[in-house]
């Protein structure tokens, strides 16, 4: 695949960077243009992979190919067409005792997984910690392009847990706000080295993307403000979202008795032979109390379908930390199940808090106490409390719907920040492959137990989507390579090794290299013509320390090796090397490489820090 240098500004052009724009096109936009444009085309530069039998201890130097090998090894940009591959489905498990601490010292025997109550063979497993996702890091140049040094290296903390915190403006009160101000602020200094956290809010007042400045993230927290245009005004009569649905959409006579009650009192002080005009003006009122409710709702629906969008991006672990009092959801229904739908589909866990804490249920506002009559005053009050519990279904099915947890009832929502925004100290990692698989895109339900009876509690996803049957192999092949590139899994189908190279052009460009080594003993090779022949999919991203992404390539190599050459490259390794014009600064390097006749996968992380 060619990379169109001039095109918008240097935003990237590659298939499976289209997601990348898709949702960071604002920032790409600015960002890609102060960022690395990548290599020239092929036919403009140098061979991009050099056999080489070195020691793995150190980074390989290329090596000029013989013009066999030149023509029995070749690379070229191109889009991708490789089978789907096998579905690995991943459940990251969370044990925690009655007390709530994490238990540790679990084994794969340990744990169950139901797809469907269908129990599953769990394929892989490992134990993941904070400190689990570290990299080599390059710190000294490279004198020449062609020359290598000794290069000192660090292990740098990638970024690994994105969390998003959004703060539902359109239905919180300035109490909630002033009381979960205070309590974010304290969740910011228990963030891991290898968080970032954004803040966003429902009505799309403020905005700050992913970042590890908490100082940056305090100032953001007193933009947070009551954005809902209804608090504090009251209408005649005075009906809430919650009787406005039961009087328009379920055909609540009562609640319409209440609201013709308050109507005759307010309009009409007290005089019952206005009943008739009254009860209109009830009915009224009731359709632009629901038509208001339910604007602020789909606003904040599309807000967090944003983020969500925004954080499916984010080359790790993806949190959504929902702070809200939580709100009705009238006949919103579908759209409720869609948030959960997507937070699925793009593996976004989201926890909730109920800003509200341990509340009396009917207090009010007390600064805006209610307008009843008194012949309405026991109705109204009943709807207060049904309405107050109810507004928690919606952040309990968020939780629920996507193995996060619901914070409610409860004063510590800096704690409650704390357990929903921070990376757990150990956490689980099971994969299986679901056999027959059906490529319909239905959902699959997951159940993740224990083989012993101990009284622990188990935080997981709970379900997947199967993949969609797709007839377009270029297709196929960009969801697959989207997957791997904006994941932090390391993924051991062929044996890959990932090194970083670079040197400076001048003080503010660099040349980064990235180095791979593919041991292709164990790569399926397909006999033909007396060669042994097979294709690999190189695909490359580069991202910031904040895991913005910021440029990367795409190559297919192709090989047709005669067997000696065969026998030689399986003793030294086939090496690749792919370079990219970059800024100085941290970057993580995520690459996946892929081989077609094998359908085999691996994807490994590096990162690289070139000083300014």
């Amino acid at each position: 695949m060619r990379i169109r240098r001039e095109a918008m500004c240097c935003l990237p052009q590659f298939p499976f960077a289209e997601r990348a724009m898709r949702v960071l096109l604002p920032i790409l936009v600015a960002a890609a243009c102060v960022t690395a444009k990548a290599q020239s085309p092929p036919a403009q530069e140098k061979p991009s992979q050099e056999t080489s039998s070195q020691s793995n201890s150190t980074p390989p130097k290329p090596q000029a190919q013989s013009s066999q090998e030149n023509g029995e090894v070749s690379s070229r940009d191109t889009a991708p067409t490789f089978k789907v591959r096998v579905n690995l489905v991943l459940v990251r498990v969370v044990v925690r005792d009655a007390q709530g601490k994490i238990v540790p010292n679990l084994k794969k025997e340990d744990f169950q997984v139901f797809d469907n109550r269908k129990l599953q063979t769990i394929s892989s497993f490992s134990v993941e910690t904070p400190e689990s996702h570290t990299a080599v890091t390059t710190t000294a140049e490279a004198k020449t392009p062609e020359v290598e040094t000794e290069a000192g290296r660090v292990a740098l903390t990638l970024p690994k847990r994105f969390v998003a915190v959004v703060f539902d403006d359109q239905h919180l009160l300035m109490q909630d706000i002033t009381f979960v101000r205070d309590a974010a602020t304290r969740f910011f200094d228990a963030l891991a080295p290898s968080d970032r956290v954004g803040i966003y809010s429902t009505s799309g007042q403020f905005t700050q993307e992913f970042t590890d400045d908490h100082e940056l993230l305090r100032r953001t927290l007193l933009k947070i403000l009551p954005q809902s245009t209804s608090q504090g005004f009251h209408n005649c009569p005075d009906v809430s979202y919650y009787q406005a649905d039961l009087i328009t959409n379920k055909n609540d006579t009562q609640a319409l008795g209440a609201a013709t009650e308050d109507a005759i009192l307010c309009a009409f002080q007290g005089d019952r032979t206005q009943t008739v005009a009254a009860q209109g003006m009830a009915v009224a009122a009731a359709g632009a109390a629901l038509s208001q409710g339910d604007s602020e709702t789909e606003y904040a629906y599309r807000h967090m379908e944003e983020v969500m969008r925004r954080l499916s991006a984010m080359p790790g672990q993806r949190v959504m930390v929902f702070v809200s009092p939580g709100f009705i959801r009238s006949t919103l229904s579908v759209e409720n199940t869609d948030i959960v739908d997507r937070a699925t589909r793009a593996n976004i866990v989201i926890n909730t808090i109920d800003a509200r804490g341990l509340y009396t249920p009917d207090l009010g506002d007390i600064s805006d106490p209610p307008q009843d009559s008194p012949r309405a005053v026991g109705y109204k009050s009943s709807y207060r409390v049904a309405a107050q519990s109810a507004q928690e279904d919606v952040l309990w099915e968020y939780a629920d719907g996507t193995g996060g947890t619901f914070f409610h009832n409860r004063n510590d929502i800096d704690e409650g920040l704390r357990q929903a925004g921070a990376a757990p100290p150990l956490s689980y990692l099971l994969a299986f492959s679901p056999q027959s698989l059906k490529n319909d895109g239905s959902f699959h339900t997951l159940r993740v137990t224990l083989t012993h009876k101990a009284n622990y509690k188990l935080q997981a996803r709970h379900g997947y989507f199967a993949p969609r049957h797709i007839t377009d192999p270029v297709e196929s092949a960009k969801q697959e390579i989207e997957e791997a590139l904006f994941s932090q899994d390391e993924i051991r189908d062929l044996p890959v090794e990932l090194q970083t190279q670079f040197f400076k052009t001048d003080v503010t460009q660099a040349k980064l290299a990235v180095l791979t080594r593919v041991d292709i003993k164990n790569v399926h090779f397909r006999k033909a013509d007396g060669r042994n022949r097979d294709d690999l999919t190189v695909a490359t991203a580069i991202f910031d320390e904040n895991g913005n992404y910021v440029t990367g390539g795409e190559k297919i190599v192709e090989m047709k090796l005669f067997d000696h050459t065969y026998e030689r490259l399986s003793k030294s390794g086939l090496m690749l090397k792919s370079s990219f014009d970059v800024k100085p600064g941290t970057y993580l390097v995520r690459q996946v490489v892929r081989d077609a006749e094998g359908a085999q996968l691996a994807a490994h992380n590096g990162a690289v820090v070139i000083p300014n």
